[in-house]
């Protein structure tokens, strides 16, 4: 005799909303206490400089203006600083992607002596704060000679976004059946070209989103930029040159929050132009086929 199970109702949608609404309001609160400091400095800005002194604050520029945008971009060693960080952070990466990805196929599709303890490793250098090797990296730079020097900054941003992006790729390598390769190799592949053709167009989501964050971390790296920028002012990064723009223009906030706006902006372009991409790299990364 088969026994007919009860049809669960489905809850009215008002009801439904007023459980959520308590998640909801929280989310909205979040989100609030996180953009706001962001739309303060965008902002200000772009408020005259009485409104910015104003005792009474506004939340929307009544008569806008880019004059400290112009004083910020016009400021002695701007671009210079600008292409600073543009060519340590985009050589750091691309440094990193070479290297992670190799090492990623590696322990995803090979097996041999010290796997283990090489995973174990990787995981040990990504929980640990780079920050506590502040002096010994100063050391090594003071030795070899390489203080004053962008390459040195490029290699310790290589090493920072290194372990996690040989565990993100390690993932979505996972992730990709070795079938595929096989099938490759089947028909006349070697196994090179089976992961350029077969594998590799399947990785760029993973690419992308790895790419991101290691911009993202090289770019606002502050600390190893300002110890081991320190005679040749020339080759500091933006990070070094914001926090002393204060000092350079005193109480002109608007030109610093312009300053910082101008920072933020390459960030912000690189996540809108690949924001599908890696919206769909962190979902296949987090399921293994």
């Amino acid at each position: 005799m088969t026994t007919l199970t009860p049809i669960r109702q489905a809850r009215p949608a008002p009801v439904r909303l007023l459980r959520r609404a308590p998640l909801n309001l929280a989310a909205l609160a979040v989100l609030a206490v996180s953009v706001f400091p962001v739309y303060w400095m965008v902002l200000t800005a772009f408020k005259p400089t009485r409104d910015i002194q104003s005792q009474t604050p506004t939340f929307w520029p009544a008569h806008p203006t880019l004059e400290h945008f112009a004083t910020a971009v016009s400021a002695d060693g701007f671009w210079t600083f600008w292409r600073n960080s543009l060519v340590v952070t985009v050589s750091a990466v691309l440094l990193a992607l070479v290297v992670a990805l190799l090492s990623a196929f590696a322990v995803a599709r090979m097996r041999w002596r010290g796997r283990r303890a090489f995973i174990l490793m990787v995981f040990i250098a990504q929980m640990a704060p780079w920050e506590a090797l502040l002096v010994s990296m100063f050391i090594i730079a003071r030795d070899t000679g390489m203080l004053d020097k962008l390459s040195m900054l490029s290699l310790i941003y290589f090493m920072t976004t290194l372990p996690f992006a040989i565990v993100t790729l390690r993932g979505f390598l996972a992730a990709i059946p070795p079938e595929l390769e096989e099938a490759a190799m089947m028909d006349g592949c070697d196994r090179p070209a089976a992961f350029r053709r077969v594998v590799l167009p399947l990785l760029a989501p993973g690419l992308m989103s790895t790419s991101l964050f290691g911009f993202i971390t090289a770019w606002n790296e502050f600390a190893f930029a300002n110890a081991l920028i320190i005679k040749n002012q020339d080759d500091r990064t933006l990070p070094v040159w914001l926090s002393s723009f204060g000092n350079v223009f005193g109480t002109d906030w608007g030109a610093t929050m312009a300053a910082s706006a101008l920072f933020m902006l390459p960030v912000l372009l690189v996540f809108l132009v690949l924001q599908r991409r890696v919206t769909s790299g962190m979902i296949a990364g987090s399921v293994k086929g």
